[in-house]
């Protein structure tokens, strides 16, 4: 891998700290596709994606990512990622829009990128969903033993 495709990579993360839409979208091979394990949900094509995340930026406006590792390997790369952010905005999930806690939340996440050329030809995010719920209000936290 390039280190081009490392930097596109660290730019997916970056340009969403910065809701910097057209960079964002610029990174995305116009197919790209995009799977969020974490919620179920997967977009086509770079603006469909782009759509995506700003809906996360909607919900969580003050919502950054700090990457923490990187790996490559071919035309791979995976980013260890810790998002953090505050619930405050409007949230559309697939049960219907949520309303704001006021919550923060700090969530640890894998992205997964396969490259095509210098563009993100698939990503696939990780992350554990249940938690981030629990810490935003969204879900009652399991009862201690």
């Amino acid at each position: 891998m390039s280190q081009a495709s490392m930097d596109v990579a660290r730019g997916f993360v970056q340009a969403f700290n910065g809701a910097d839409w057209n960079r964002y979208e610029a990174l995305l091979a116009p197919d790209s596709l995009y799977d969020e394990v974490g919620t179920g949900r997967r977009a086509q094509g770079a603006h469909e994606i782009t759509d995506l995340l700003k809906g996360w930026k909607q919900a969580l406006p003050d919502a950054e990512g700090t990457v923490t590792s990187a790996v490559d390997s071919g035309d791979t790369a995976v980013l260890e990622v810790t998002w953090n952010g505050t619930f405050t905005g409007p949230w559309a999930t697939p049960q219907g829009e949520a309303e704001p806690t006021g919550k923060h939340q700090t969530t640890r996440a894998c992205i997964v990128f396969t490259f095509e050329g210098d563009t993100i030809k698939e990503s696939r995010q990780y992350f554990d969903s249940m938690s981030m719920m629990q810490q935003l209000g969204m879900l009652e936290a399991p009862a201690s033993v």
